[in-house]
């Protein structure tokens, strides 16, 4: 089955990442990274909202406390409060390497499972220099055991939290492994090093499929827990990031994109790229997870 996804919103985002569907207030909120801005848009009025970052904001995630959104700056933690636009650092993270935060997710525990990405500088080749981490509930970082990374993407839980997905775009695979206190039995899921596209951001609905963004190839698919494609959902925008369920049922599949290294011809043939995307999808995610960890 393909489908096709219509614009929501023009915000013409440089890189447009890391979407998140707050049930609470009804609203969507994103990143755009490279413009170090967080946004807010309530698809019940149409309106938005934009905080300014002090650094590019890679990831994030909804806290339990209302009002407070956890941060994955390019260079480390930190809290925020979205009508005081108190920031509260919690720590840095890989500091003095070549790498910032990247993707980020909350498990079903409530903890904030991320990972980061090799900023190549001076010509040199992209290379494994990031990692993934966990940041608990107590504020305590942990990294996690799951080897090297180039481009930290893909991160997401199954239904029951046993499962971590995750992967490095660089090699165009996605991993699964057994997930709780303690990760192990990684093994490869999706491997895309045959087709056009790189895995980006994903998001997993409540049967346990398993939604990728792939990037370079316009399109979002559907992979079953046992990693067979199932739906493939195509995206006026060849360079898709994220995806998020929101709406009331849960069933409205919200798309991130970015504009970011396109050429002025293919601009011209994708005036949309950057925006905001959506289509109603015949499944329905999950709520959110939010972190359990509060600011001091």
């Amino acid at each position: 089955m393909s489908l096709q996804a219509s614009l929501v919103l023009d915000a013409r985002n440089t890189l447009g990442e890391g979407v998140v569907w707050c049930t609470r207030s009804q609203s969507l909120y994103w990143t755009d990274i490279h413009a170090s801005v967080l946004w807010c848009f309530r698809p019940a009025d149409g309106s938005t909202r934009r905080w300014p970052m002090p650094e590019r904001l890679a990831s994030f995630a909804l806290c339990e406390d209302d009002g407070w959104l956890l941060l994955g700056l390019e260079s480390g933690l930190a809290f925020f409060h979205q009508e005081s636009d108190r920031l509260i650092r919690i720590t840095d993270v890989e500091a003095g390497l070549p790498t910032r935060l990247n993707d980020g997710a909350c498990d079903r525990q409530g903890r904030f499972v991320f990972g980061t990405l090799h900023e190549p500088v001076g010509g040199e080749a992209r290379r494994a220099a990031g990692a993934f981490y966990r940041l608990h509930h107590d504020l305590r970082l942990e990294q996690l055991p799951l080897g090297s990374v180039a481009i930290s993407n893909s991160i997401a839980f199954s239904p029951d939290g046993a499962t971590m997905y995750y992967c490095d775009s660089w090699k165009r695979t996605v991993h699964r492994c057994s997930y709780g206190d303690s990760v192990a039995d990684a093994c490869m899921h999706i491997d895309l090093t045959q087709q056009q596209g790189e895995p980006d951001g994903s998001a997993v609905d409540s049967e346990g499929g398993l939604w990728n963004a792939e990037w370079g190839s316009g399109r979002v698919v559907r992979y079953t827990p046992d990693g067979r494609q199932d739906l493939v959902i195509s995206v006026p925008a060849s360079q898709p990031t994220r995806v998020a369920f929101g709406g009331e049922r849960l069933n409205m599949l919200y798309i991130t994109s970015a504009r970011d290294g396109l050429s002025a011809e293919v601009l011209a043939k994708e005036p949309h790229a950057g925006g905001l995307f959506a289509i109603e999808v015949p499944f329905t995610g999950m709520p959110e997870p939010r972190f359990n960890g509060r600011p001091a």
